[in-house]
């Protein structure tokens, strides 16, 4: 009996071991189910980790490009090329939406350089990527934006049918036979809201995954953002380049690219026109009719340069009413007939309300009337000025610049700055010098000019005297005949003698004539006078640009007490210092409202007396020595 439950007992403890054996095994083969699972899990995770890094390294580099301000178009082939390599795709490209006047057409803005396209374009024979495209309403593209939405198709044959509708069926079964491409993705570009274009991929998948889809939108946005920056760049620079009223290139564009023409004719040896053009009687035009007249008569002018210049000419506004057009390659003869063809054509337009417009008009040629082109600039607007003050609505050529006199640059300016009213003199005073300007075909031009000088001299101080700015004018030249100054600075003093106390016409006249003692701020407002006339008045016109440091320094002393730059000894121009001894020497023998007039003697002794402080030592000697012999 013992033994049979003995038996019975080791039975059941084998049973029990069975049993654990058993369940040790399930749970051994569960854990080896799971592990092989987990594998399998951080295999797949692995795999999408590494597209999701190669995704997000292809939106780093469009980042970066956007960053790096590259032009648009290096920025999207680039973006194709990354995409292409680095997510295993056979072909990208992206296509541009557009239009002109014969409709709607496509084009291919970038693609990405590899082996399927070459084969392509080998068998189309000419580069799918010069070709006008056309726009099919039936096509995968059309259907991609009307949904607004990721497209796929297999049919590439039909695809590419669509938009060059003239291959053949058999070129398109050998594209199709000989690529690995299965299907295309078209996704939709938008530009601010409107549609840009497409971005297409070609897969050697049939399938298109959820996270494809995901990856291709966010990478398509990255592409608009591009393409938006790229577009508002474009038109940042094209606002730092152009006139906002008529669309011309404005006056920084053209000095620019006047640096580059000149470079060029130099290099070539080849000729180019200026055309200087002046707008007529625009302020009468504000003054009757308001600016959005004068404003339409300035279009205008835009408008009739545009319809008359060639593809390579440069017109551009320079400001208010001026313009300069530039003709490559143009000789004088050429330029005239040019200006004559824009001026009468200016002449034909009939505007609302205004009627006919008339401009000014002037001609010089690089190469023919001088070699330098500051010398260009300036005889080109004296040529307009002269058309200007014969009788406007003509054209005037150049003389070249060594038949300019000073006297013709002076009598410019003076018609420039009454015609640019500049100055605040009355009507009748500034057309009585105008006519004085114009009409001096029977007086000598520089008489003219002194007795001009004298008169805008005598509007702001009544006790000058008659014959004072030419008796200034020789005793300067012959001042500067003593130090050997060459002809061409000679030429510049005499025109800065007729301007350099111009800067007194825009100062209250009360204070000029003021009998009793100038308070410190009145001094210093008087101290202005040099400035006003250098940057408020003479800056605008271009061919007396080297007249104006002259006169903005005429009042430096030689130990540095002057203004307004507080500049001394050789650092003040020699013109400067004989303007400033003259003009003190004539200041002293005339009478003010505050004091009599000295004897000539006098006036040398008080200039004596501030040699090698006021003046150059050696420039008071030679004073000195000219006026005692005169005197």
């Amino acid at each position: 009996m013992n033994f049979f439950e003995n038996l019975k007992d080791i039975y059941k403890k084998v049973s029990e071991v069975e049993s654990i054996v058993y369940h040790n095994k399930q749970d051994y083969l569960e854990v080896y189910e799971r592990n092989i699972q987990l594998e399998k899990e951080i295999e797949e995770r692995t795999r999408e980790l590494n597209i999701a890094n190669k995704r997000m390294l292809t939106l780093q580099h469009i980042w970066d490009m956007m960053n790096a301000s590259r032009p648009l178009q290096s920025v999207l082939e680039t973006i194709v090329n990354n995409i292409q390599g680095e997510l295993g795709y056979l072909h990208c490209n992206i296509i541009k939406k557009c239009e002109d006047e014969k409709g709607t057409y496509l084009s291919v803005l970038a693609q990405s350089d590899d082996p399927s396209i070459k084969r392509v374009n080998k068998l189309i024979k000419t580069p799918i990527q010069t070709r006008r495209l056309i726009y099919n309403e039936d096509s995968v593209y059309a259907r991609a934006a009307e949904a607004k939405k990721i497209m796929q198709t297999t049919d590439i044959g039909g695809t590419l049918k669509s938009v060059i509708p003239e291959t053949s069926d058999e070129i398109i079964d050998e594209v199709i036979h000989g690529s690995p491409s299965r299907s295309i993705i078209t996704v939709p570009l938008y530009n601010r809201n409107s549609l840009f274009g497409w971005f297409d991929v070609f897969s050697s998948r049939k399938d298109l995954t959820e996270g494809e889809t995901d990856f291709l939108t966010i990478f398509a946005q990255q592409i608009e953002m591009a393409i938006t920056i790229a577009g508002l760049f474009e038109e940042v620079k094209a606002q730092a380049v152009t006139d906002p009223l008529t669309g011309l290139y404005n006056r920084r564009y053209f000095e620019e690219y006047l640096k580059k023409e000149v470079k060029r004719a130099l290099r070539q040896k080849q000729p180019f026109s200026i055309i200087g053009l002046d707008l007529d009687h625009l302020k009468e035009i504000n003054d009757k009719y308001g600016h959005a007249y004068g404003d339409l008569a300035i279009k205008t002018v835009a408008a009739v340069l545009k319809n008359n210049a060639r593809a390579i000419d440069t017109a551009a506004r320079m400001g208010g009413e001026e313009f300069n057009v530039i003709l490559p390659g143009v000789e004088s003869q050429g330029a005239m007939v040019a200006a004559e063809r824009i001026r009468k054509a200016l002449e034909d337009e009939e505007l609302d309300t205004i009627g006919h417009i008339t401009a000014s008009i002037g001609v010089a040629t690089f190469l023919e009337h001088s070699d330098n082109i500051e010398d260009i600039l300036e005889l080109t607007d004296q040529a307009m000025y002269s058309s200007k003050r014969n009788g406007r609505n003509r054209v005037t050529l150049a003389k070249p610049i060594s038949e300019t006199s000073w006297q013709e640059i002076a009598i410019n300016t003076f018609t420039d700055i009454l015609s640019r009213h500049n100055i605040p003199i009355n009507q009748d005073l500034t057309e009585e010098i105008k006519n004085k300007l114009k009409n001096n075909e029977n007086e000598i031009p520089k008489e003219v000019l002194y007795s001009v000088a004298d008169t805008l001299t005598q509007s702001y101080n009544p006790l000058h005297h008659k014959g004072t700015v030419k008796s200034k004018v020789l005793l300067a030249v012959s001042l500067a005949k003593r130090f050997d100054l060459p002809k061409n600075d000679i030429d510049k003093l005499k025109i800065a003698m007729l301007l350099y106390d111009i800067g007194n016409l825009m100062l209250p006249r009360e204070l000029l004539q003021k009998t009793a003692p100038l308070t410190e701020e009145e001094r210093n407002h008087i101290k202005e006078h040099p400035i006003i006339a250098a940057r408020e008045i003479l800056q605008p016109i271009s061919y007396v640009q080297d007249i104006i440091p002259i006169i903005e320094h005429h009042h430096e002393n030689w130990d540095g007490t002057g203004y307004p730059s507080k500049i001394a000894r050789e650092e003040i121009p020699m013109t400067s210092q004989i303007i400033l001894i003259v003009d003190a020497y004539f200041a002293l023998i005339e009478p003010r409202t505050y004091r009599a007039e000295l004897t000539p003697k006098q006036a040398i002794e008080v200039i004596r007396q501030d040699a090698g402080k006021k003046w150059n030592t050696a420039l008071v000697q030679e004073f000195i020595s000219l006026i005692d012999y005169d005197i």
